[in-house]
């Protein structure tokens, strides 16, 4: 019985969906900072990538359980120097984050009353682990997974991939002489490159989240060609990240996925849930040959193990 009992448990999960849920600054809209979503196997395991700004705190009512908390660098924006007290204050534009989270950040305060694991690459799990340290929480709950390795947490199997960006800390998570020392110099502490991720759900569905990148070769001999992605969370904000033609370019000639959500757009990009003509968003949306599911805060999208959106889709 128990045999059988496993091989119906592994049929439903082969059977159901991944929902994604974007957390930003404005029910229903693409707000200028939103970057954070959820992630939920057919299993029930949830993970949270790139809290950032944009989640209220772990009290935050959209979060509900956190096995996971993904974090591609340590920028504030990612990590989380400040946040919004709730949902729907100030613009879309200019949100407004009155909670200051620094030193411990926005990703650790989640990942601390939830205790969840915290999951990252290079050298942000000493980084992080010192922190939920600090804050009397387990150091041992951020764990490693570097490239070409992966852990498995529930149904779900992670592992990092390379991105081009930067990875600085800035003085302002530190604390004592140092953090006064930096602050003087202009300068922050590195620790260890970028990372995206790429996970595996048990309703075989592989996704790709960027992080801040630009185009590299292992979205295609990566990505594309060993781990098969057939969802990408891209950005496309250009300047600190791929532009939109960019971002096409690496969805329509070196991943080419099922399915996109375009990510970290720095703009307004929807009024009213629409799209607005003339933003990055748009320019991207038209520019790839995929469907584009743009990610409108609290607004829950379902895709099969194809990566094919099944529900909540545009």
């Amino acid at each position: 019985m128990a045999a059988g009992l496993f091989l119906t448990t592994a049929a439903q999960a082969a059977d159901g969906v991944v929902k994604v849920t974007p957390l930003g600054s404005h029910d229903g809209e693409f707000c200028v900072l939103d970057r954070a979503m959820v992630f939920e196997d057919p299993d029930g395991t949830r993970i949270l990538y790139d809290a950032g700004r944009t989640v209220a705190g772990p009290d935050d009512p959209r979060l509900g359980d956190i096995d996971v908390v993904l974090l591609s660098h340590v920028h504030g924006d990612h990590l989380g120097d400040k946040r919004i007290e709730k949902v729907n204050q100030g613009g879309c534009g200019s949100p407004e984050f009155p909670v200051a989270t620094t030193p411990r950040s926005n990703t650790v305060e989640i990942a601390l009353k939830k205790q969840a694991t915290l999951l990252t690459g290079s050298e942000m799990p000493a980084f992080l682990g010192a922190k939920l340290k600090a804050a009397g929480g387990d150091p041992s709950k951020s764990q490693l997974v570097r490239f070409g390795a992966s852990k498995t947490v529930g149904g779900v199997t992670i592992t990092t991939v390379p991105a081009v960006h930067s990875n600085g800390v800035s003085p302002a998570f530190l604390t004592g002489a140092l953090s006064d020392h930096l602050s003087e110099a202009g300068v922050s502490v590195y620790v260890g490159p970028p990372t995206g991720y790429v996970l595996t759900f048990s309703n075989g569905l592989v996704t790709y989240l960027s992080g801040d990148t630009g185009i590299t070769a292992e979205q295609k001999l990566v990505v594309r060609d060993h781990y098969g992605a057939r969802l990408v969370v891209m950005n496309i904000g250009d300047t600190y990240t791929t532009g939109p033609t960019e971002a096409a370019y690496v969805i329509n000639d070196l991943i080419k996925p099922a399915s996109v959500i375009p990510s970290h757009a720095n703009e307004p990009a929807t009024e009213g849930g629409k799209v607005k003509e003339g933003t990055r968003t748009a320019t991207f949306r038209d520019a790839v040959q995929v469907p584009v599911h743009i990610p409108l805060s609290g607004r829950t999208l379902a895709f099969n193990g194809m990566g094919q959106c099944v529900g909540g889709c545009d």
